[in-house]
């Protein structure tokens, strides 16, 4: 025993000295190329005092790294994450100049924008040494995982440890997308685990609100009730509820938590890993839900970034990634202006950074994160990557932009399943998705102006003329005109009391009427603005419309006159025919909610090629019915039981709840009182 341990220091030992010998090397070869930084005063100095200086300044940079720079990134927690990768290279930076201060006898110099560059590039140097020198040492590799995920290590009872599991969920990727990237070969993994049998590929269906904070409220709670879309009017509060804005989060988690009388499924030590919510984990990070209170020890979701970025070389490598997927995105964007790709929407401003932040910052940050828990011993791990649905939402489902984001999330899924094999306790890894994505193009761009703008023109209400002057424009205004049977700048008497809220989701629309308390019927929406209905129901964009009924207690409107009461809706007949399986069910169910908006509207979908028409400006889009967006996967374990009976299918996000938890129960993973899941 006391062997092995000084077998190991003498191995940790000769792996620090390595590093530290291509250090030196690297200083000096960039001394020799860059013309702002020298080891050596302008008279010349020997060989041997260059080499020196360098050693010394090579091996001060790595202490001043390893015990300075974590108290840095602790104040890093601070600053916004977009001008996180900036603040890495400038401190980085500093410790290099102050490494090369800390021997008197050198003339060593670097001017402040080289400086940056050489520790960037030592850094680099070193973290791909040091993980190369400890690949054949399965301790040292362990070790390492471990200290970029910042975990301190459980003592597991003696013998056998029940499996853990971790809960991966791959954002926005459909069932058919994922398919066909396995069968492209862009999934390796995914297509091993399908090969080799040890996992079993499930359909699921989701509710109509197809969006992850409808998906992973019921997944991580067992009840999305009360959602009706991505974003909508609460009348009670009269607030916007916006599902990923922190205090709707915290809200919709404390209503969720109060309707079932449960904490999550993540109660009973789990941990939660770049989410919308906590599912009741005790161990948080990047979750949303907790995100607006005051730090403390029960709130860490900030922790995640000290977690990775303690180590600079993490911090180094991710913020070159950041701005390479900031050069990345202009480029592709770029591409697609020249060759008049259709349909696009307009990726400027901020969304190259936000999508860097999507695809590189949260991504490191959460796959290190749980290589810590499973390194720990944590029992379950609930973890959402949301690379894939940042990007096909401005560059198409299908697209190579987005195909690209696949491959990296897959290579992020073997890390995972290669630190399992160093973990103290066996791992089950479940892949899922919250929602896939619909292709087409936006409505504004097929009609010539928008849901709102059409709302407004139905109400009699002045339309802007920049309406009449957007993408298809011609042929836009004659289809709005004469779905409308009026000019689009008409006016009419109607008042400011009458104006409505419109709020969209994807393909699904959301009209909401403030100055009226309650959710208001057909009959009341029809003595108030007589055409509005009949408006939005005849127009060629727009597939279906929910309104309260005085007479029927609620009414789907489609073209022609069609009305349909929600208790006779058909999938096979009326305006949900199109739609597909399910879609009456769907829609019956957000009928009940407490908030559904006054008019709920979805847009047109052609089941041919699946295309929908988004409401907001994304050419892949999710919220609404229709096409891929309702159609995720559940990527499971077969030593698992069967998600659900043979020939019937898994429907909702509650549903998924209940067998998630049944699988924690099956490895005697968190205990729940069964008195208290919901029909499990």
């Amino acid at each position: 025993m006391r062997g092995g341990r000084w077998r190991r220091v003498v191995s940790q030992l000769g792996r620090s000295v390595a590093v530290w010998a291509v250090s030196t090397v690297t200083m000096l070869v960039l001394a020799g190329i860059l013309p702002d930084f020298r080891l050596q005063s302008p008279d010349g100095e020997s060989a041997t005092h260059i080499a020196v200086t360098a050693a010394v300044g090579a091996g001060a940079f790595g202490v001043l790294s390893a015990l300075v720079w974590p108290l840095l990134v602790r104040l890093l927690l601070l600053v916004p994450a977009l001008v996180l990768g900036l603040l890495v290279f400038v401190l980085n930076g500093s410790l290099l100049l102050v490494a090369l201060r800390l021997n008197p006898s050198s003339s060593a110099e670097a001017a402040p924008e080289t400086a940056v560059v050489v520790a960037a590039v030592m850094s680099a140097v070193a973290s791909a040494t040091g993980g190369a020198l400890a690949v054949r040492d399965d301790d040292a590799y362990r070790r390492r995982l471990y200290r970029l995920a910042d975990r301190r290590r459980r003592r597991l009872p003696a013998g056998p440890s029940s499996p853990g599991t971790v809960f991966l969920q791959l954002d926005g990727v459909g069932h058919d997308v994922l398919l066909a990237a396995v069968g492209k070969g862009l999934m390796p993994t995914v297509a091993q685990f399908l090969e080799n049998g040890t996992h079993r590929l499930t359909p699921w269906r989701t509710d109509w609100s197809s969006q992850t904070g409808a998906s992973q409220l019921g997944i991580l709670h067992g009840t999305n009730h009360d959602v009706p879309a991505f974003r909508w009017y609460d009348k009670d509060t009269r607030e916007v509820m916006v599902c990923n804005r922190p205090t709707s989060a915290a809200e919709l988690q404390r209503r969720a938590v109060e309707f079932t009388g449960d904490g999550g499924l993540l109660t009973a030590d789990g941990a939660s890993r770049g989410n919308l919510f906590s599912g009741g984990a005790d161990e948080q990070a990047l979750v949303l839900s907790i995100a607006t209170r005051r730090r403390g020890r029960e709130n860490r979701s900030r922790a995640g970034y000290f977690a990775y970025f303690s180590d600079p070389a993490n911090a180094v490598r991710t913020a070159m990634s950041f701005f390479a997927e900031v050069g990345r995105e202009m480029g592709q964007s770029t591409r697609a202006l020249i060759r008049k790709q259709r349909p696009r929407v307009s990726r400027g401003g901020l969304y190259p950074f936000v999508r860097a932040f999507a695809t590189v910052v949260e991504r490191d940050v959460v796959v290190a994160a749980v290589m810590g828990d499973m390194l720990a011993g944590r029992t379950a791990v609930y973890a959402d990557l949301v690379a894939y649905d940042e990007v096909a939402h401005h560059s198409g489902p299908t697209s190579r932009d987005a195909e690209k984001v696949l491959e990296r999330l897959d290579r992020s899924l073997a890390l995972i399943v290669n630190v399992a094999e160093h973990a103290p306790r066996p791992y089950r890894i479940v892949v899922l998705s919250d929602h896939g994505q619909s292709p087409g193009e936006t409505f504004r761009a097929r009609y010539g102006l928008g849901l709102g703008e059409l709302v407004r023109a139905g109400c009699g209400l002045p339309v802007p003329r920049k309406a009449q002057r957007t993408h298809s424009g011609a042929e836009a205004r004659a289809a709005v005109r004469a779905a409308l049977r009026r000019p689009v700048e008409e006016k009419g008497p109607a008042g400011r009391r009458s104006e409505p809220m419109v709020l969209a989701s994807g393909n699904l629309g959301l009209v909401s009427f403030p100055d009226v308390p309650h959710r208001m019927s057909k009959e009341e929406i029809d003595a108030r603005h007589p055409a509005l209905l009949t408006t939005l129901a005849n127009h060629p964009g727009i597939g279906f419309l929910l309104v309260r009924s005085e007479e029927h207690g609620g009414v789907v409107l489609g073209a022609y006159g069609a009305e349909i009461p929600v208790g006779e809706l058909d999938d096979k007949r009326g305006p949900l025919e199109p739609f597909g399986p399910g879609a009456a069910d769907a829609v019956r169910r957000t009928h009940s909610f407490p908030h559904t908006a006054d008019i709920m509207v979805n847009s047109f979908h052609d089941p041919a090629d699946g295309e929908v028409l988004a409401f907001e400006e994304q050419i892949g889009s999710h919220g609404g019915l229709g096409g891929a967006q309702g159609r995720p996967f559940l990527l499971s374990p077969v030593v698992f039981s069967e998600p659900v009976e043979e020939g019937r299918e898994l429907v909702g996000a509650e549903q998924v709840h209940r067998v998630l938890r049944r699988w924690l129960r099956e490895t005697d993973g968190p205990q729940v009182p069964i008195a208290r899941d919901r029909a499990a």
